[in-house]
């Protein structure tokens, strides 16, 4: 997987990955590494068909990878290829399509944090201290200029990923689920 962020520069692009099937094939190489179509499907319960297909939509726009390497000759391991996606969200907002995918890949995150949330809830009882005290859900509510939320992005990712590098070796380090989002709130909200 290589380290860069994908712009998606399309709709069509953008569609590729906010189908739900494909988001979490996407999320799983990203998270666990490479796989095949079958190792796919089994952990997802669907079958390896469908779960091919979706892989090869994924492919097609540049997603994912071909890593070489299966145990089987007709078996396909596929990886990543960039380890974060983003797009023009008023690119994205000037048609209907463009806005039902956006729409979706928003949905799809509420849901990984209230998956993340349930799994966090059933883990409690067995976490250790530090990472029961470190973790947790907030929010906050500022007046901002569309710049400086522009910066509060570019100031957030840039250090999430350079204390992720300082984390790298670390044996107590584990993947951190952090979903965040700044929106503008409207008048009657």
């Amino acid at each position: 997987m290589s380290d860069g962020v994908r712009r998606v520069g399309d709709v069509a692009e953008l569609k590729a990955i906010a189908h739900p099937l494909r988001a979490r094939l996407l999320g799983a190489l990203k998270e666990h590494g490479a796989a095949t179509a079958t190792e796919l499907a089994r952990r997802f319960g669907t079958d390896t068909g469908s779960t091919s297909y979706h892989l090869r939509v994924l492919a097609e726009h540049g997603f994912i990878a071909e890593t070489g390497g299966a145990t089987h000759p007709r078996a396909r391991r596929w990886q990543a290829v960039h380890r974060a996606h983003e797009w023009s969200a008023t690119a994205m907002a000037a048609t209907e399509e463009g806005r039902a995918a956006s729409a979706v890949m928003r949905r799809q995150q509420a849901e990984i944090l209230i998956r993340d949330i349930e799994g966090y809830e059933a883990a409690l009882p067995t976490l250790p201290a530090e990472w029961v005290e470190a973790s947790g859900v907030g929010d906050l509510l500022v007046r901002l200029t569309p710049a400086s939320v522009d910066a509060l992005w570019a100031r957030f990712y840039a250090h999430a990923e350079e204390l992720a590098a300082a984390d790298a070796d670390d044996p107590a380090a584990r993947p951190v689920s952090i979903v965040v989002s700044g929106l503008p709130r409207t008048a009657d909200a």
